[in-house]
């Protein structure tokens, strides 16, 4: 199976539980982290505790699978924010790029999900 392909089913199996409310803070996740930077963005999602934290905390689940060596296995809020923020410049780039991919495709999983 392919990243692509695990990104894919990752991302629909997340969106099931979703609703209306959580795909249109799907939609707008991308634009706020190139913007504003992955951690500013996860920080506010996590501080909103509404759709936006839940696709925060399914985000962080996934990042934490693909990067075991930078999380090890630290799910939660703030020893996930620790870990970004000890992680090394490459590391970063990184999984910012992989959170922008993954994004991608729970954007348009949870809209298919939801009809529109």
């Amino acid at each position: 199976m392919t990243l692509e392909q695990r990104r894919a089913r990752d991302a629909w199996q997340r969106c099931e539980r979703y609703k209306k409310e959580h795909a249109n803070a799907a939609k707008a996740l991308p634009a706020l982290i190139m913007n504003s930077g992955l951690m500013q963005v996860l920080a506010f999602c996590h501080q909103k505790a509404d759709a936006n934290e839940v696709i925060a905390a399914d985000l962080r689940d996934w990042l934490v699978q693909r990067f075991p060596s930078v999380f090890k296995g630290q799910k939660g809020f703030e020893p996930f924010m620790q870990a970004l923020m000890g992680a090394s410049s490459r590391d970063y780039q990184a999984i910012t790029a992989e959170a922008l991919a993954w994004l991608k495709w729970l954007r348009q999983m949870a809209s298919a999900r939801l009809g529109g």
